[in-house]
């Protein structure tokens, strides 16, 4: 029987993303699957800033080597999390189906309007100032757990979490916790928030990339081709989704904006956002 190896952060959110990844695949194909941890320059320093270190690259880059490497078949990230730059060898071999997308505001129980937000996301930062502008922000670190019981105890009056990730751990509550979901005409979410990616070696993503859920593959490929037309990642404040045959999208110099696609061709669609991307940046 084949075996598939599949290399993943050791976070609890990252070991649960990577188990729902095995359960698609072995629904799909019959092999033996084993999940290979790796810790990431992320994981491995904390104290690391997204906006000031730069994200790219923080969360992917030893999982990408574990694939050239031959140290593992498939890389399983957190689409938000990938670089806009695939190394030269390796290919995206598709997607799992897109989860929730939004943003959640996890606000401390005895708190009503936060005056100290903690978020190391600037894409965050940018957009819910338009809600909260006169609070401070401060940066926030740490798994799921961590960043939770940081606000509850009040190291801050809130956070701001992605709504997929609460589900994957199964947190639909939190000791001294509120969660307030965050509409998305509110706060576009990050390309690729929600979705599960696959990446593996050019050699294999003819085998992989027939396995992957097509409807989530291409929002992937719209929403990154936005970004890479922008020229951005986690370090910049601009955000990008496509559902429904619509694509929402911030920039710093454009505010939160929505185009209807529906008739398009895929090929239309990506010239399109090419075309917004390069009349925003």
């Amino acid at each position: 029987m084949k075996k598939i190896r599949l290399a993943s952060r050791g976070s609890p959110l990252a070991m649960a993303q990577a188990k729902m990844a095995v359960d698609f695949l072995s629904a799909r194909i019959e092999a033996e699957f084993e999940i290979v941890e790796i810790k990431t320059k992320g994981d491995k320093n904390l104290g690391l800033s997204l906006s000031a270190d730069g994200g790219s690259g923080l969360f992917t880059k030893e999982i990408e080597l574990a694939l050239l490497n031959n140290e593992a078949d498939l890389a399983v990230h957190s689409a938000k999390d990938l670089p806009t730059a695939i190394p030269e060898n390796l290919r995206l071999a598709g997607c799992l189906p897109r989860d929730v997308y939004r943003d959640v505001l996890a606000i401390r129980a005895d708190v009503s309007v936060p005056s100290l937000i903690a978020s190391s996301s600037p894409r965050r930062r940018s957009q819910l100032k338009k809600i909260f502008p006169n609070a401070v922000w401060s940066e926030l670190r740490g798994n799921v757990h961590t960043r939770l019981s940081k606000i509850a105890s009040g190291y801050a009056d809130a956070t701001v979490l992605s709504e997929a990730g609460l589900v994957r751990l199964g947190i639909s509550e939190f000791e001294n916790i509120v969660f307030k979901p965050v509409k998305t005409e509110i706060c576009v979410p990050a390309v690729g928030q929600g979705i599960i990616a696959l990446e593996c070696r050019a050699e294999d993503f003819e085998f992989f990339c027939k396995l992957g859920d097509e409807v989530s593959m291409q929002a992937l490929e719209l929403e990154r081709a936005f970004l890479i037309a922008l020229g951005g990642g986690c370090q910049s404040a601009c955000a990008g989704l496509y559902v429904d045959d619509t694509f929402s999208f911030f920039h710093e110099n454009t505010g939160n904006q929505k185009i209807d696609m529906h008739g398009k061709t895929f090929e239309e669609k990506l010239q399109i956002v090419r075309e917004l991307a390069s009349g925003v940046a």
